[in-house]
């Protein structure tokens, strides 16, 4: 079969009118659904926030992430179930000792 002659089959079987109705967009219409107004979400009471902790963000120094990580790491090992960073922070918070701090940190 020749290049013309396959054209020419693949004239007789696809009717003009489909083609131009899937080229124009016709076959791939929006979904009605798609142009409906977007539902409302379900609206819910502001909960209050907690007010005895905040999130925040500080940074620190490779070394002391590794360093801090190496302890947590420890205490879990210690059987400290609920070893974490904050938790190690908060605990170094109580024991600090404000006098034996170099004035120049």
């Amino acid at each position: 079969m020749t290049r013309d002659e396959s054209n020419g089959l693949t004239a007789s079987v696809l009717d003009g009118d489909e083609v131009q109705g899937v080229l124009s967009g016709a076959f791939y219409a929006a979904d009605a659904r798609s142009e409906a107004a977007p539902q409302a979400r379900a609206t819910r009471e502001p909960q209050e926030k907690p007010q005895h902790y905040k999130v925040i963000c500080i940074s620190m120094y490779t070394k002391d992430l590794t360093q801090l990580d190496a302890l947590v790491d420890e205490l879990k090992a210690r059987g400290v179930t609920k070893a974490s960073r904050s938790a190690l922070i908060r605990a170094a918070l109580e024991q600090v000792d404000l006098d034996r701090i170099p004035r120049g940190m």
